[in-house]
């Protein structure tokens, strides 16, 4: 049975179209560039920051993300953001006497984003507020320590792969593969993918699975 369930952020809860043509406005590329270069790195199995570093070579991310910032043109999080199942999906899971828990790849200043959302979860934390980021396992250590469940109790639900199928099975958490986003549906048919407990394409099919 699950006792806590285990979010990742990006193309899992919220949509990543607006913070990429931030990035593109910000770099003075049209938007549709943007989206096509993360989808080439994506399919090319690299990190998505990649199509970055193709447009510009030389650039340092965490310098031109504070640049931004501090042009007032920063990370910007809004219900609009959110896939339109999320905050029903999430409230149902609580109702049903789950732990729900918010861990994903983000800076810091998106915890506090995400946490002003007002979200029916019971926490939220970032691989920037804990200094360590997914794949690596302790990041999965910290998602045990912050669900206070057993692996084997825990379900953890991503999009990708590589970043959270793989490292979460290696912990012993259980897994859902998300089917959304550039990584849920490249990905779906991989080896990987396969090795998820469940295979869901919304979050309504998680609460389902918790019913079973």
């Amino acid at each position: 049975m699950m006792r806590a369930v285990v979010f990742d952020v990006g193309e899992t809860l919220i949509r990543d179209d607006r913070g990429w043509a931030r990035w593109a406005d910000w770099l003075k590329v049209p938007r549709h560039t943007v989206s096509a270069l993360v989808g080439a790195v994506v399919a090319q199995g690299h990190d998505n920051a990649d199509a970055l570093r193709l447009i510009r070579p030389d650039i340092d991310i965490a310098a031109e993300r504070a640049a931004m910032e501090a042009a007032g043109v920063g990370e910007e999080l809004s219900e609009a953001d959110l896939y339109p199942d999320v905050r029903p999906a999430l409230a149902a899971l609580r109702e049903k006497g789950l732990r729900v828990v918010i861990a994903g790849n983000q800076a810091a200043h998106v915890g506090q984003l995400l946490r002003e959302l007002d979200l029916p979860v019971d926490e939220i934390a970032t691989s920037g507020e804990w200094g360590v980021a997914k794949p690596d396992p302790r990041f999965f250590a910290r998602v045990l320590d912050l669900a206070g469940t057993p692996p084997d109790k825990t379900v953890y639900v991503g999009d990708h792969p590589a970043n959270d199928i793989r490292p979460a099975k290696a912990a012993g958490l259980r897994v859902a593969h998300l089917r959304r986003g550039p990584w849920g549906h490249l990905w779906s048919g991989t080896a990987e993918a396969a090795g998820a407990d469940w295979q869901i394409d919304s979050l309504h099919d998680l609460v389902r699975c918790a019913a079973s």
